[in-house]
């Protein structure tokens, strides 16, 4: 069933758009049917259900941290972590860095933006974002790449509000490309949309969905 939900959802996803299977509360046989129908990039919320996949699952899976990540829980999946697309504060993505090299590598960082109507998000509002790029802090951040940027719509059935608040957040990934051509290189990577609303991200630029309950079914807590 797991093989067939993620075949019909690659059938729908255009060319360049990549899908990560959001894993979380599913166990690692339902995660190995995925990968055994040609999945790769799976997304993970909580560090510890991470750190006890990831031993017991093929090594060429691409593991993305897509929750809400404490700066003392960093240290934990640095070894290994692909992608974090969660990135909401100065002070977090300066302990990603300072991980990343005490383990001699550097890792992808998406800056989550804020554009729900909602206080219960996390991320950067675009004004915050915005100034920290300017600084210029980052690029002494030698074991982070800035890859892209990542959003979360607000939690409604208007799907007018859903696209603009995808669509505010491409507008200001395109901006930041512009204003930071250092970036323009790595920066690449539009992580919003979900299980209910992918269609609508997809339509709005984005080039990496996140989806888990059309694939895996309910959450098993």
């Amino acid at each position: 069933m797991v093989s067939e939900r993620i075949k019909a959802i690659l059938d729908t996803l255009p060319q360049g758009v990549q899908l990560c299977a959001v894993s979380k509360y599913h166990p690692a046989e339902m995660i190995q049917e995925a990968y055994d129908a040609g999945q790769r990039i799976f997304g993970e919320s909580h560090v510890q259900e991470l750190q006890q996949k990831c031993p017991i699952l093929p090594n060429d899976i691409e593991w993305h941290f897509i929750g809400h990540l404490q700066t003392n829980k960093v240290k934990y999946i640095a070894p290994y972590i692909s992608l974090i697309h969660s990135v909401d504060s100065e002070r977090l993505l300066s302990e990603i860095n300072k991980q990343a090299l005490r383990n001699n590598r550097q890792i992808r960082c998406l800056l989550q933006l804020h554009v729900a109507q909602e206080e219960t998000k996390f991320g950067f509002t675009t004004e915050e974002c915005l100034n920290f790029l300017r600084s210029g802090a980052y690029k002494e951040m030698k074991g982070v790449e800035i890859a892209g940027i990542m959003c979360m719509a607000t939690n409604t059935d208007d799907e007018q509000r859903i696209c603009q608040d995808f669509k505010t957040a491409n507008d200001f990934f395109q901006q930041c490309r512009q204003e930071f051509p250092d970036l323009a290189s790595t920066m690449q990577i539009r992580s919003w949309g979900m299980s209910d609303d992918f269609h609508l991200a997809i339509q709005q630029g984005s080039n990496i969905v996140r989806i888990g309950s059309s694939i895996f079914g309910h959450r098993i807590y």
